[in-house]
């Protein structure tokens, strides 16, 4: 089964009420993946770069503006990394570490943060090489949890995924992003070299 509801209608209230559902949704979640291919995944975000990413969301979508509680929210939804119930396959394209968002400053800030994060019990953090071969056509990003249901963040929806046969392509999908990916210290090296650019700038 595949359901959708347009971000207008979803954040016409503005996007704490959204993000709190997010929350809800993690702390019940024990096993989530996520394939982000050009930003930062919310979850590893910083306040800094959090801040303008729903602006850009309030600003897009012409949705009430209540920007610092959507962001406060996303923070507290972060807590899931550090209570040891909860375990997290990510993959960021390379193109994640290099897409501006906010500056230098915020970028560096990001990136520090993902350093500092990478080696976390309950964190497997994969990047994937600009020019990696993978088997398979460039996928959207998307995210799955326990395997129970994919969700995409398409342009105008957010559209999610239930039926079994869909959800098997989706895990098929990601490991074969998985074995394309970087992982413990070549990701870090990926990581360092996106910091150093980001250094000159």
């Amino acid at each position: 089964m595949t359901s959708s509801v347009p971000w207008q209608q979803r954040l016409s209230t503005g996007t704490a009420d959204v993000q709190n559902e997010v929350v809800s949704l993690y702390q019940q979640t024990r096993h989530s993946k996520a394939y982000v291919p050009a930003m930062i995944w919310g979850t590893l975000q910083t306040e800094a770069y959090a801040t303008v990413i729903l602006r850009k969301v309030v600003d897009f979508l012409d949705i009430p503006d209540d920007v610092p509680a959507g962001v406060a929210k996303r923070m507290e939804r972060q807590q899931v990394l550090y209570d040891g119930e909860h375990r997290y396959d990510v993959i960021l394209g390379e193109q994640a570490l290099y897409t501006y968002v906010g500056g230098p400053e915020v970028m560096r800030g990001q990136l520090e943060r993902l350093l500092r994060e990478i080696d976390l019990p309950s964190l497997t953090l994969g990047i994937l090489p600009a020019t990696a071969d993978v088997d398979m056509v460039p996928a959207h990003g998307f995210n799955m949890y326990d395997d129970s249901r994919a969700h995409y963040e398409l342009v105008s929806t957010g559209v999610d995924i239930t039926d079994p046969a869909e959800l098997a392509l989706h895990n098929k999908a990601f490991g074969l992003l998985s074995s394309a990916a970087h992982y413990g210290t070549d990701a870090k090296q990926l990581i360092e070299k996106a910091l150093a650019f980001w250094s000159y700038e």
